[in-house]
Parts: C-alpha cells; sequence; structure tokens
C-alpha cells in the first residue's frame, strides 16, 4: 500500500464524496479512524498514516460513499452544546431541531417541568435540561434501544435532571402535567420519495414516517396533549416545511390559542408553539 500524507489522504477522500461538505465529513471520518479531533489534523497534515490507519480510514470512506450517514459511521453527533452518541435505529439529531430548544426554553421556568416525546438519542431533553438544571425533564421513547442510548447519553454528559420513560407519546405520563411539552415527531408522509435518498435510507423508518400525509403522529400528540399541560402550559411540535399551515389549524382546533409557527435558518416554517388555557 502507497505511504498516504494526511492532508494529502484528506484531499483525495473529499474529491471522492458526495454532498455539500465533502472536506469536513472527511476530517471527520479521519479523526475517527486516528482517535483524533479536528485540530489535531489541521497540525499534523504532513504526517504519514500506517497501514492500519489506511485501511480503517479506507473503510470508513467507501462507507461513506454507499451513502451511509457519518453519524452513524463515527458514532456521535454534534448537537447545541452537547457531543452525543448515536447509532443506527436511532434518528440522527438535526441542526434545525435545535430551534425547539430556543423557543422552549424562555416557556419553561427555571424549576418547570418539561416532557420531551420521541427523544430519541436524547437531544431535545438533554439539550434543555443542560440549561435548565432545577427543571424537571420527562425524556419518552417507544424505542428501548433509543431509550439506551439517550440514557447512555445522559450519563457521559453528566446531566442528571432527565428520567426516562418507556412507551407510546404520552401514553406513560398518565396523570403527570407538565408546564412545557416539546416533539420533534416523524412527520414525512410514508410515500415521500425522500425516505428512498441519501442519509434517510439509514434511519429508522418509525422515526421518520407517519401516515399517508405525515400528520398522524402530530394528531395524537395534539389531541392528547392538554390532559397533560398545566393551565398557560406550552406545546412545541417541529415538522416539516409545507406542514405548518395544517399545524396550526389543528391546534387552533383543539382549543389552543397564541398558536405561531417560527421560521428555520432557511427562513421556511419549521416549530408551531401553541399556549393552553
Amino acid at each position: 500500500m502507497t505511504e498516504w500524507r494526511l492532508d494529502i489522504a484528506l484531499l483525495q477522500a473529499a474529491a471522492r464524496l458526495p454532498g455539500p461538505q465533502p472536506r469536513f465529513e472527511a476530517e471527520l471520518l479521519l479523526g475517527h479512524a486516528l482517535g483524533r479531533d479536528r485540530a489535531w489534523l489541521f497540525a499534523h497534515g504532513n504526517e504519514s498514516l500506517a497501514v492500519a490507519q489506511q485501511t480503517a480510514f479506507t473503510a470508513l470512506l467507501e462507507r461513506r460513499i454507499g451513502g451511509e450517514p457519518v453519524a452513524y459511521l463515527i458514532g456521535a453527533r454534534g448537537f447545541w452544546t452537547l457531543d452525543l452518541a448515536v447509532q443506527p435505529g436511532v434518528l440522527i439529531p438535526r441542526p434545525e431541531t435545535e430551534l425547539l430548544v430556543e423557543l422552549a426554553l424562555p416557556r419553561l421556568a427555571r424549576d418547570g417541568r418539561l416532557a420531551d416525546l420521541g427523544t430519541g438519542s436524547g437531544a431535545i431533553a438533554l439539550a434543555i435540561a443542560s440549561e435548565r438544571p432545577a427543571a424537571h425533564v420527562t425524556a419518552v421513547d417507544i424505542s428501548t434501544d433509543a431509550l439506551a442510548v439517550a440514557q447512555r447519553n445522559a450519563t457521559a454528559t453528566g446531566i442528571g435532571n432527565v428520567v426516562f420513560r418507556h412507551g407510546d407519546w404520552l401514553t406513560p405520563l398518565a396523570g403527570e402535567r407538565f408546564t412545557v411539552i416539546v416533539s420533534n415527531p416523524p412527520y414525512l408522509a410514508a410515500d415521500d420519495p425522500h425516505l428512498q435518498q441519501g442519509d434517510l435510507r439509514f434511519e429508522p423508518a418509525l422515526a421518520l414516517a407517519s401516515g399517508d400525509d405525515g400528520l398522524d403522529a402530530i394528531r395524537r400528540i395534539i389531541a392528547d396533549a392538554p390532559s397533560h399541560l398545566t393551565p398557560g402550559g406550552y406545546l412545541l411540535l417541529e415538522h416539516g416545511w409545507t406542514q405548518g399551515e395544517a399545524v396550526r389549524a389543528l391546534l387552533a382546533a383543539h382549543g389552543f390559542v397564541e398558536v405561531c409557527t417560527a421560521l428555520d435558518l432557511e427562513q421556511r416554517e419549521r416549530v408551531t408553539s401553541a399556549r393552553w388555557l
């Protein structure tokens, strides 16, 4: 095997990778293969890779070219201020979901009670709990695999004010009320062609698709949330960028007030919030 210098290996890898961030992805993959961070790579570009390192990096590169998400290949994804473990079977946290955290925080009192429905890796619950250490945060997921990952992330980050419940949406929270309920539920239609494209091919369908129009989970949450909200409590939902009007109508039909939708960084409708009287 020809000797590779680190900086040349990165250039060659970036030239082969698809997508909008080939150099960034190449750095993440090489850093993972070497057990080093990106800052170390920048400082050691003229060093040579050992044969075993070349082999490990090449294997990761080929899997990424085949479509596997970088987050699954390296077992991690950054979200908010946290570095979270992820694995196949658990939805990969998205940057746009940080908007949900931003909107929830001002609505949650210092010692308030918040429920995160469909927590996945725990990204939303842990991000909010890290900013409100006196708050009581409950994270729910129907997937035991996802809950195991979320619990490991809580331990790894040292965030101790989150409890985890296994079950379907609000079902395991019978008799409990919260000042804020948040969720990034599945919201793609079952036949959405994006499910067969890119990273989505490798992510759990249960966390992505929800019925013929993508709104089944959102309907369920909106219908059940009033019995779990304190008077004046808030419900915040992430949704697809074409679904804002439908989500606002559902919330209004169920008696919510102050219904409004926030735009993500690409100026698309992304998170709708409402208050329960």
